[in-house]
């Protein structure tokens, strides 16, 4: 054991410190050396004699040198560096191809780690929390659907029944207005659950986290808590150490700091960094009549994790909780006729892996991503397939070169090893050049994805996932580009190789077929590709000209926050008034209405509605002001607007689209008639004033669904309603901004600052999935043109070149310049015609996948093939007629004589 430590430590120097080894070895040999011609001279060997008499016993000094190196090696390891040197030296000389190779490699490995990158902040990343893997996220499936949304009851009585979890807790995420000697600011807060903080286990900076006693009816004995960020304490404190007991004034309540979280910690979603933490006790008083909690079993607001036992498994947990999902129901849940309806349905909850947090973005976003993931995945195998094309053209000028490396006694083995080597310096450059650029383009294209969500925060940073993703595409990469062509170049027999060089006839068929398989390859899979850009395109250029039912063009939403204001009722409804007079006035407005939910915001609000003997239908409602549909442009088609003098006691009145007059009043005239709900065992009856055009307010995929708009000066409820300005502007929108700013002031201080946006950028952010999914696809498709375009001339000059003697001897025989081109160029375009077939119909089938991402376009929409096909067509003719022309202008004596 002792002598084997002795030798490998003595390998291990010897690398570390080769020149001093070799020299070493020199003193010793020279030491060796003398002392044998001293012997010699004991022995009586004349002076004159010793020299041959040493050599001739002592042999090569270079030659011990060199085997005695090699005892204290690591042979492999020598060979590898070796090998890595002359691939080096190679790849130097010809600095055409290994700038065309790094680039081609580096587009695919920087876009799939562009993409990965993504996947693993929005996805994969684990919470930044101790044992992250113990967390699980909570859900629901009633046999229609599955959500994750928790009403407060239902989160209660799990609260209160975990056997497989050590910990509960839910939380919300709410806009808080905090209150300070500058103003009202707008900071993003948490509402959490007494054992959200021991659930995550981070410990704060300053003071205490909130405990089950704090998320209390009235919280702990000195008021309710706050918990505050790191940024937070920064910010609005300074940094004060005394910040432990500071008020604050929040949504008009007082809170008592109670601690300080460090920067690392953001909750349990991690695309959002909450400032404030409150107590889910303190809800209903931050509400007020808006309340969720209030609402009950109504509200499905509450996102709900657990962390399980120390031996319990996720299987486990999730069998505990669906089997104990009755016992629940029937403890929270006072309506009998609800709870039977959903046992009907098998409603139960379930358990599912927590460990990177939950967020609701990612229900959005995980489809197209994994969609264009797959995209990328089909760009780096074709930049393979290209630079497999490229190293078997190489490989025609280099069969000499290893045939006589061969016949000096290289195995195949070290010649598959060096030129896999040379693969894998391409590969690992290329890698890195994709590393290089990969944060940068993922966060753009963090920023195209979530563009209009500025709450919303996606870790791009590489870490070591994506390290190790890199890697494996760096290997496989190298196995896909390296090992074919290595194969391909040294499999020619011996004599052969050195004989005739690269002009060699070669007896196995399939060192013709290959390349051509390659080719035929390339080919489907750029088809497919563009194809599937073609469809996306197709489908967005489309939904941009469904129309939305109104013009988004010149409008302003300013978004108003007037729940915590002292103003109620009419009050509040002269504000409004006095608001929409006050924009009116500025230069460049040409209408102002207002509306409760504005179109494309992800707010929605439906009603069961009925006319007088119909049937119940679901029907959208918004409340609006006077002059919405002449502000937004929405037809009026019969009857009237609303007007100010509408008011609660002439009578509720509603305007209908056309949609929703087609389900309550078929083939009828709606003016005059009513409409009712039930609402709190009583019925309550609108009358129909007037007929609109039919308007998109979910997304611009859906129908424009069937709507009611009720007047916003007939709210019962406007005095805790926070309405939106709808204004319509012609010229720069910044003066309206700085208007509705001061006008707000003017009327009270303690109103936080408008936000106002665009609606033509709302309705391209409500498509942000759909263009990001399109755009890339279109990049990734022209990218595989130019791919393909590049692979298919390695390939064909690859096949071309090896033909030199047979095109120099149909010349020579009478053939002319415009057939040779013709019958290579035929021949070369009857193999992409080949791979165009084979792509086509795996288009046909790959199509089908994008079928819930398309509007208004079939899978197999001809004009989208047709011109794939085309465009691939165009391509392949060009890479064909290159190495044709060149075919053309060999000289068959020239081509004769090197045979």
């Amino acid at each position: 054991m002792a002598g084997h430590l002795d030798e490998f430590l003595l390998r291990i120097k010897a690398l570390l410190f080769k020149r001093r080894l070799d020299r070493d070895l020199v003193d010793e040999l020279a030491f060796h050396e003398a002392m044998l011609k001293e012997k010699l001279l004991r022995q009586g060997v004349p002076q004159s004699e010793v020299e041959v008499a040493t050599r001739r016993r002592f042999g090569s000094s270079s030659r011990w040198h060199e085997r005695l190196r090699e005892l204290w090696q690591f042979r492999s390891l020598e060979n590898l560096s070796r090998d890595v040197s002359f691939s080096a030296r190679v790849l130097r000389k010809s600095p055409g191809f290994t700038s065309v190779a790094i680039l081609t490699l580096a587009l695919g490995v920087g876009a799939n780690t562009t993409v990965f990158s993504m996947i693993n902040g929005l996805l994969l990343r684990p919470l930044p929390v101790p044992a992250s893997d113990r967390l699980s996220v909570l859900g629901i499936n009633d046999g229609l659907l599955s959500t994750y949304s928790f009403s407060e009851p239902l989160f209660r009585g799990l609260e209160g029944r975990h056997q497989v979890f050590s910990k509960v807790f839910a939380f919300n995420h709410m806009t808080m207005q905090v209150k300070g000697d500058s103003g009202t600011e707008n900071v993003i807060g948490q509402l959490v659950s007494g054992e959200l903080f021991p659930a995550l286990e981070t410990s704060p900076l300053l003071g205490r986290t909130l405990t089950p006693l704090d998320d209390s009816k009235g919280g702990n004995p000195q008021g309710f808590a706050v918990v505050i960020s790191e940024g937070f304490w920064q910010r609005w404190f300074n940094r004060r150490p005394d910040v432990i007991g500071q008020k604050l004034q929040i949504n008009n309540m007082v809170f008592t700091v109670a601690g300080v979280m460090p920067k690392r910690f953001i909750g349990a979603d991690p695309l959002q960094r909450p400032e404030l933490f409150a107590p889910l006790a303190a809800e209903p008083a931050m509400n007020g009549a808006r309340s969720m909690t209030e609402a009950g079993f109504h509200a499905w607001w509450l996102t709900v994790m657990g962390r399980l036992q120390p031996h319990a498994t996720l299987e486990q947990a999730n069998a505990q909780v669906a089997s104990g999902t009755g016992a629940v129901v029937h403890e929270v849940i006072p309506d009998p006729k609800w709870i039977a309806d959903r046992e009907k349905r098998h409603f139960r909850f379930t358990a599912e892996s927590g460990s990177a947090g939950f967020s609701y973005i990612r229900l959005f976003f995980k489809k197209p991503l994994m969609a264009v993931f797959a995209m990328c995945g089909g760009i780096l195998l074709l930049a393979c397939l290209n630079l497999a094309s490229l190293l078997m053209a190489r490989g025609t000028a280099r069969q000499k070169e290893l045939a006589t490396r061969l016949a000096m006694g290289a195995t195949r083995g070290r010649l598959l090893q060096q030129l896999l080597v040379e693969s894998l310096l391409i590969a690992i450059i290329g890698t890195i050049a994709g590393l290089a650029v990969a944060p940068l383009v993922s966060r753009s294209l963090s920023a195209l994805l979530l563009a209009g969500q500025t709450e919303v925060h996606v870790d791009t940073s590489l870490d070591l996932r994506v390290f190790a993703f890199a890697a494996l595409t760096a290997v496989v990469a190298t196995l896909l580009v390296g090992l074919v062509p290595a194969l391909q170049a040294t499999s020619g027999t011996l004599n052969e190789s050195i004989k005739h060089g690269q002009h060699a006839t070669r007896a196995h068929e399939h060192r013709t077929l290959l390349p051509r398989a390659v080719m035929a390859t390339e080919v489907a899979l750029a088809l497919m590709l563009v194809v599937g850009a073609g469809l996306l395109a197709s489908s967005l250029v489309r939904l941009y000209r469904s129309g939305v039912g109104f013009d988004p063009r010149g409008i302003e939403n300013i978004a108003l926050r007037m729940d915590q204001q002292p103003l109620e009722g009419d009050a509040l409804l002269q504000f409004y008034r006095q608001l929409g007079d006050g924009l009116a006035r500025q230069p460049g407005v040409k209408n102002v209405s207002f509306a409760m939910m504005v179109p494309f915001t992800h707010f929605i609000w439906d009603e069961n509605l009925s006319s007088v003997g119909s049937k119940i239908y679901a029907i959208y409602q918004n409340r609006v002001s006077p002059d919405y549909f002449q502000t937004m442009r929405i037809p009026l088609f019969e009857g009237r607007d609303f007007r100010w003098s509408d008011t609660r006691s002439s009578g509720a009145k509603i305007v209908l689209n056309q949609a929703a007059v087609r389900l309550l009043f078929p083939n009828q005239n709606p003016l005059g008639r009513l409409v009712q709900k039930q609402e709190d065992g009583k019925t309550v009856s609108y009358e129909v004033i007037g007929v609109v055009g039919n308007a998109k307010y979910e997304d611009l995929r859906s129908d424009a669904p069937p709507t009611g708009y009720l007047s916003m000066t007939q709210d019962e409820g406007h005095q805790t309603r926070s309405y939106s300005a709808v204004v319509r502007v012609e010229g720069p929108a910044a003066p309206v901004a700085s208007a509705a700013r001061a006008l707000v002031m003017q009327a009270d201080r303690g109103i936080p600052a408008p936000v106002m946006t665009s609606m033509e950028e709302t309705v391209q952010d409500s498509l942000s999935a759909e263009r990001t999914m399109a755009w890339l696809a279109v990049f990734f498709g022209a990218c595989a043109l130019v791919v393909t375009a590049i692979g298919l001339y390695g390939t064909l000059a690859y096949s071309t070149a090896q033909r030199t003697s047979e095109i120099g001897i149909r010349m020579a025989l009478g053939a002319r310049r415009a057939q040779v081109a013709g019958m290579v160029f035929a021949q070369n375009a009857a193999v992409a015609f080949v791979g165009t077939a084979a792509g086509l119909l795996i288009a046909l089938l790959a199509s089908r996948a994008l079928a819930s991402f398309l509007y208004g376009t079939s899978t197999r929409d001809p004009w989208v093939f047709a011109g794939s096909i085309v465009v691939l067509a165009a391509i392949a003719s060009a890479a064909s007629l290159l190495p044709a022309l060149r075919a053309a202008k060999i000289d068959p004596m020239a081509a004769i004589r090197c045979e």
